[in-house]
């Protein structure tokens, strides 16, 4: 009886020992929640990609860099010249234009002679000036000889009042006829000589091209008819519109990319000089006038532009903007990883949550979540995503 009570308790330990020993072997189960185990974001999500789907795909690696990018706000407008560089050639008086020397495009300079008008007016004008020019040395000599009679009390002073009344009024017509002559650009001294021109020249006020032709042979012209709208490009600068809301981020000294509608591949450089006080109301913006650097090819006055304004000029990570994708309302990179498996070789990229901050010329700036050692993907980000997400279904491994 002992020794069947002996080896019922024998057997009763063995069992219980091979029962925690299965107990504490049985595999966890393998079933997750609901989206527990696909978290594409979480820190197991990563894609595997073979050497040859690497370079199927044309994926870029390399540290993450420093680089100088710059805050800018878009400004469009179009290139403008100040007023004092601008001219609106105009007739002085009525008349026929007898002869056109320019053309449109051609660069003139102060002075030279336009065109030249013709009228018999104008042989009119010349015939009084000369008339009255000789009559006021006949005057002169006149007031001398009675001034010589009044102090001599040989003749009445009412005599003489009267001969230096007519000496002024002379003498006022001739300057009249004179000033005349200066504004139709006509020296008065060969006509005393009796040399009367049969036109009058029409010379630009300025430097510059000529823009605009706005008459032609023989016509006639009213006075302040506009003849000739001339320009000088050596004073073009750039006119910018800020609108609203980004007023307060603008001013004096800032630098502006900028490219015109003619050549939209040649950027060129401005710095504003001058910031608009007035607001226009449609559309809700201000000016800025800025000056161009180093103007290169075709620039005209009125002609579109684009810009971009320099906010703040700083070295900050960033990556190709290629590199950065958006998921879910957040936005990612990719960290890269390189695993050689005997002759096998594998890179292996996990998704890494960054803030973007600004762009410029393709680059974004960055904010990374946390400090980012490893190496980092350059481009193509979009299509690892998707890969990514494919493998939610059924694994993550591509190969």
């Amino acid at each position: 009886m002992k020794i069947k009570k002996y080896i019922a308790i024998v057997l009763g330990t063995v069992l219980t020992v091979l029962n925690v020993g299965c107990n504490q072997s049985k595999p966890e189960s393998t079933e997750a929640a609901p989206h527990e185990h696909h978290d594409a974001h979480s820190s197991q999500a990563a894609v595997h990609l073979s050497a040859a789907q690497f370079k199927a795909m044309q994926l870029k690696v390399d540290t993450l860099p420093w680089r100088n990018v710059s805050a800018t706000v878009s400004s469009n407008g179009r290139l403008q010249v100040p007023p004092q560089h601008e001219a609106a050639v105009t007739a002085i008086v009525g008349a026929n234009i007898s002869e056109i020397m320019v053309l449109e495009g051609d660069s003139v300079s102060r002075g030279q002679v336009l065109a030249r008008l013709q009228h018999p007016d104008l042989i009119t004008i010349q015939s009084n000036y000369v008339e009255h020019w000789n009559n006021l040395q006949f005057m002169e000599q006149e007031i001398e000889r009675q001034q010589r009679l009044y102090d001599e009390e040989v003749s009445a002073g009412k005599q003489f009042q009267q001969t230096q009344s007519e000496y002024q009024a002379l003498k006022g017509k001739v300057s009249g006829l004179e000033a005349q002559f200066e504004l139709l650009g006509l020296n008065p001294e060969p006509i005393r000589n009796g040399e009367i021109a049969s036109s009058v020249p029409v010379r630009s006020p300025i430097d510059g091209f000529v823009r605009k032709v706005l008459v032609k042979t023989g016509q006639y012209v009213q006075p302040q008819t506009e003849l000739f709208d001339i320009v000088n490009v050596e004073h073009l600068h750039a006119d910018f519109m800020v609108f609203e809301k980004d007023m307060h981020k603008v001013q004096v000294g800032q630098t502006v990319r900028f490219t015109t509608e003619a050549g939209p591949m040649e950027e060129m450089t401005a710095e504003i000089y001058a910031v608009g006080k007035a607001f226009e109301q449609n559309p809700k913006a201000m000016h800025l006038h800025a000056h161009i650097e180093e103007k290169s090819g075709l620039l005209l006055p009125g002609m579109y532009i684009r810009g971009e304004i320099l906010l703040q000029d700083s070295t900050q990570q960033a990556l190709p903007e290629g590199a950065v994708v958006r998921d879910g309302g957040k936005h990612y990179i990719f960290t890269a990883e390189k695993h050689q498996h005997g002759e096998t070789e594998e890179w292996a990229f996990q998704p890494l949550e960054v803030i973007p901050l600004h762009t410029d010329k393709g680059w974004t700036a960055l904010e990374p979540m946390k400090e980012i050692k490893e190496l980092v993907l350059w481009n193509n980000a979009y299509y690892l995503m998707a890969e990514m997400q494919k493998g939610e279904g059924g694994g993550e491994h591509r190969h």
